[in-house]
């Protein structure tokens, strides 16, 4: 039996004591994810840790210290790829003759072609989704089915042709061999602007048609205002991408003008000598190549999960 207490009656200990809170128990499951959480961060950050310690270390300790630290840290590889090292500093370190590393002309040359893809792919991209999603035309969903197909097909595949077409087009070696390929051949591009343009209620097309917009006043008016977030994150995709091509930049560019950085560091590791090439050097201009996508991801990582989330709805 329940006894009420007065309104006025003041609390018993006994009501005023706080329950003592069961800790929580911990679930096998839950832990075993955890661990394996834990094992696949360190996996994946590992090698860049190890990429840091080797271009702290000098050339002479890098085949004898295997410690998770140098022994004898110092930033004369920077400055060696920089262009900061002296004479002597070079000699003393790797006094070999081999091809010097160019490092900031590439590393400008890798800016402009990840700005010109990410720019082009997506203004082209968003053209073709447009006429996708919007537009009604006969044999649309067939050609954007065949169009899908080449989500399909490995991009390996491509590069023969590719570079065959470069070729006979007086392209190679040049600017417009390195970047015409992904101008125009962004099938994931294509098919995540068409849902974001497919998501825009038919009510503001027909509202915009009344008014007397026509394809390019809703395309310029209506969809790219209200995408903004989506095209900010197909830029971002784009611009990783592109800044970590490797294969088509090694076959269309050597050592000149148009040489992104990830080709002229494949070349320059290539250029060593066999018996002693210069991974010190080397891993601190990888190091330094991967500073602006880390600074990338830091700012637009957040942005680029949330929009890719809603990538997948549509019509």
């Amino acid at each position: 039996m329940t006894t009420t207490r007065a309104p006025s009656q003041p609390a018993t200990a006994s009501e005023l004591a706080v329950p003592l809170r069961r800790r929580p128990r911990v679930r096998p499951g839950r832990a075993a994810a955890w661990a394996l959480l834990a094992v696949l961060i360190f996996v994946s950050l590992f090698p860049f840790w190890w990429m840091i310690k080797e271009a702290l270390t000098h050339n002479k300790y890098l085949f004898g210290d295997f410690g998770l630290w140098p022994q004898h840290p110092t930033l004369v590889n920077f400055e060696r790829v920089l262009g900061l090292a002296t004479p002597a500093e070079q000699q003393a370190e790797f006094p070999n003759e081999v091809i010097q590393l160019k490092f900031l002309s590439n590393l400008v040359n890798s800016v402009i072609f990840t700005t010109v893809v990410a720019i082009g792919s997506v203004a082209f991209s968003s053209l073709s989704a447009f006429a996708f999603a919007r537009l009604r035309w006969r044999g649309r969903d067939l050609i954007f089915g065949a169009f899908l197909a080449g989500l399909m097909v490995p991009p390996i595949f491509g590069v023969l042709p590719n570079f065959i077409l470069m070729k006979e087009l007086g392209w190679i070696y040049t600017w417009q061999g390195l970047i015409a390929p992904y101008l125009l051949m962004q099938p994931f591009a294509v098919f995540f602007l068409r849902q974001f343009f497919l998501n825009i209620p038919d009510e503001i097309e027909d509202a915009a048609k009344i008014d007397g917009l026509g394809p390019w006043g809703l395309f310029r008016q209506i969809c790219l205002p209200m995408s903004r977030a989506p095209i900010a994150t197909l830029l971002t995709i784009q611009a990783v991408f592109a800044w970590n091509e490797y294969l088509w930049p090694q076959l269309i560019t050597t050592t000149g003008h148009a040489q992104p950085l990830t080709a002229a560091l494949g070349y320059f590791v290539r250029s060593s000598p066999t018996v002693a090439r210069d991974w010190t050097a080397f891993m601190a201009a990888t190091a330094i190549s991967v500073v602006p996508l880390v600074i990338f991801m830091l700012i637009f990582g957040r942005r680029l999960v949330t929009n890719l989330q809603f990538a997948g709805g549509g019509k």
